[in-house]
């Protein structure tokens, strides 16, 4: 199936992190360290792998340090290169966009993931595009955004990532109802936003990864308020469903949940000991607390 490339990625960033406060109170969540770099910096080199070519980050107020994080630090890169400290330049450098690769808007009020989107609908234009949830970490080989463009290229249409929850917590999530399943790929006929408990169609909850048309901007334009009074994106799967196929993609991966206290927790330790450079020191580090 021929199907135009993704070639952008929307990351809504504007959150205010209440859930990791105090941590986030003067720090963007999306910038607390995960082992030794910020959480946003695993998302955006997800989506790089992925062929992404541009991102466009939807902020908010009191998020200007992420427009930073993203650009020459030039006293620190000075003293780094004086120092004759190669290896630590090097990888500040690997991160920065070449001109033109990264947009920032501003998300104006707090209305919800929907509303998100939306704000970022004059830079996508009229083409297919990702969204990457900026607090959720996917440790995978390919990354999760990957396996989702690989079956974006299979199927067309609209993908959405996917991991299986126990039954007990799927009234926490955004839940898939599926039609018909063929190894990992899942035939979508509905989808219902954090179900009554005991109520949800499946056990396949929505992950934080998306690859969408473009006419879920006009969708979202005049979609109503849903659950907590904002702008579900949610919803506006569910009627763009109506007309386009959406495809659940059971990745293959861990899930990192880091707009938790906990999940960020858990996040540094699984990513720290994987890591051949402070693997040894952090299990060693770790074993005397259990």
């Amino acid at each position: 199936m021929t199907s135009r490339p993704i070639r952008k990625a929307v990351l809504p960033v504007a959150g205010l992190g209440t859930r990791v406060l105090p941590g986030s109170k003067t720090t963007p969540k999306e910038l607390l360290n995960v082992v030794d770099r910020p959480i946003l910096s695993y998302i955006v080199a997800e989506a790089r792998e992925a062929g992404i070519e541009h991102i466009v980050f939807v902020t908010g107020r009191g998020k200007a340090a992420i427009e930073d994080y993203f650009d020459h630090h030039v006293e620190l890169e000075a003293q780094l290169e004086a120092k004759c400290k190669t290896e630590v330049l090097e990888g500040l450098r690997a991160e920065l966009p070449k001109p033109g690769e990264m947009s920032f808007v501003r998300q104006m009020a707090p209305h919800g993931l929907g509303h998100a989107v939306w704000c970022a609908r004059h830079v996508i234009g009229d083409e297919p595009f990702a969204v990457l949830l900026p607090d959720v970490i996917v440790d995978a080989e390919p990354g999760a955004l990957a396996q989702l463009v690989r079956t974006y290229e299979l199927t067309g249409g609209n993908v959405i990532g996917v991991e299986a929850v126990p039954e007990s917590e799927t009234h926490k999530y955004g839940v898939v109802d599926s039609e018909r399943r063929e190894g990992r790929m899942i035939a979508m006929r509905g989808m219902v936003e954090k179900p009554p408990q005991g109520t949800a169609p499946s056990n396949l909850s929505i992950s934080g990864r998306y690859i969408l048309q473009p006419e879920i901007f006009e969708i979202l334009e005049t979609q109503p308020r849903g659950a907590g009074g904002e702008i579900q994106l949610t919803d506006a799967m569910a009627t763009l469903m109506k007309s386009q196929r959406f495809t659940a993609y059971e990745y293959e991966g861990d899930t990192h949940d880091c707009g938790d206290k906990v999940g960020l927790l858990r996040a540094n330790v699984a990513l720290a000991l994987k890591r051949p450079d402070v693997g040894p020191a952090a299990r060693a580090a770790i074993k005397p607390l259990l």
